[in-house]
């Protein structure tokens, strides 16, 4: 099978969906790599790279389309919202596999379905043990985590190390990080690694030891919550009542820090707003807050996605893709999660015959889209 690589289209997309160093392990099973030429380029990937490892790369965007079976993509469907160009060239029985937002977004799975394609979705990688080589959610995670401390220590006016001089001593910064999920337990090792005095929140309170586990201070709520954990680990939707209850007694913490930076979310829902407007209006000058959940409408009620927001001295950043600034680490690990997921699907043969009630969870849970309708037990309902 022939497989297809695209040059990414969403705003300021640098990733690639296969670097040049994986293209040989693809032939070792069987697949001829397709790569349009130029899709590497903002990973620094170049042509050459791809041809001297054993790909083909073709002029135009739609040349790969036209000849590949399968097409591997960052961000697709629902999570890119140029998407529709590529839809006169999709044909049916052509295989999509990437980020496509189908829980949240799900139009753009339903326009793949109409072309009779189908689609494999990396966000619906099950979270279980031999899948998780395959979670693209957690290794973008990462990289985002540590990113947005990045982001948060060169807008903060302050350092965020304990210094120590002649003329006085510099406080540490006090950063505090509103979920312990991947992406959320990275911000806080990295925050540690500068030198700040961090703290960590989650609502489910079985993560208390990881958040001590990378040196931060666990917070604990008066808060009771019961089955705050989906089986598949996340966090789940709070009722009303306990929502604004949290924002309450959170407020309390944010505005003894200078850094805040958030990572709740809740898949298939938009993110739940834990930092009303009062509580920013309380922080004191010259604090940041750092939204990872901007793309599902934000843990901060001031949140613009993909914008840096100014109120009362406060800066709240819309964080829109921090992967994307670290496009050769993040298609490193992205380009391996994919040729997981593919070594995988090719050995149970969902490829060759896909079916979305196959015997293997990985295959069943990841597929969306066949033969013209969707398929995904989760996803149909929101798709309507």
């Amino acid at each position: 099978m022939r497989l297809g690589v695209l040059q990414e289209t969403y705003p300021n997309e640098r990733r690639v969906a296969l670097i040049p160093a994986l293209a040989p392990q693809y032939a070792k099973l069987g697949f001829e790599a397709l790569v349009q030429s130029g899709a590497g380029a903002g990973a620094y990937h170049t042509d050459d790279a791809y041809r001297q490892a054993g790909a083909q790369v073709l002029p135009t965007r739609e040349a790969v389309l036209a000849e590949a079976d399968i097409i591997l993509t960052v961000r697709t469907a629902g999570a890119n919202p140029n998407f529709e160009a590529d839809l006169p060239y999709i044909r049916a029985g052509q295989i999509w596999v990437g980020f496509m937002e189908p829980l949240y977004r799900p139009q753009g799975v339903q326009q793949l379905a109409a072309r009779g394609a189908t689609a494999f979705a990396m966000e619906l990688i099950p979270r279980i043990t031999r899948a998780q080589s395959m979670d693209a959610l957690s290794s973008m995670a990462t990289v985002a985590g540590y990113k947005a401390v990045l982001l948060a220590a060169h807008l903060s006016p302050s350092m965020f190390p304990l210094l120590m001089s002649a003329a006085g001593t510099v406080s540490p910064a006090r950063v505090f990080v509103i979920g312990a999920g991947v992406a959320g337990l990275q911000a806080m090792a990295t925050a540690k690694r500068l030198g700040a005095a961090v703290s960590g929140y989650d609502v489910r309170p079985a993560t208390r030891e990881q958040v001590e586990s990378v040196g931060a201070k666990f917070v604990e709520l008066p808060l009771e919550v019961a089955g705050a954990e989906t089986a598949g680990g996340y966090a789940r939707a709070l009722e009303e009542d306990t929502l604004r209850r949290q924002q309450d007694l959170l407020g309390e913490h944010l505005i003894q820090h200078e850094v805040v930076i958030t990572t709740a979310a809740v898949p298939g829902k938009r993110a739940p707003l834990l930092i009303p407007r009062r509580v920013v209006e309380a922080m004191p000058a010259g604090s940041v807050i750092v939204d990872l959940a901007a793309e599902w409408s934000g843990n901060c009620e001031l949140t613009q996605p993909g914008e840096i927001v100014q109120h009362g001295g406060v800066s709240i950043v819309g964080a829109v893709n921090l992967p994307a600034t670290a496009p050769i680490d993040a298609s490193m690990l992205y380009s391996r999660n994919l040729y997981n997921l593919l070594a995988h699907l090719h050995k149970v043969g969902m490829l060759a015959e896909p079916t979305p009630d196959h015997t293997d969870e990985i295959a069943r849970e990841t597929l969306v889209a066949l033969g013209g309708r969707i398929t995904h037990p989760r996803v149909a309902p929101s798709a309507g």
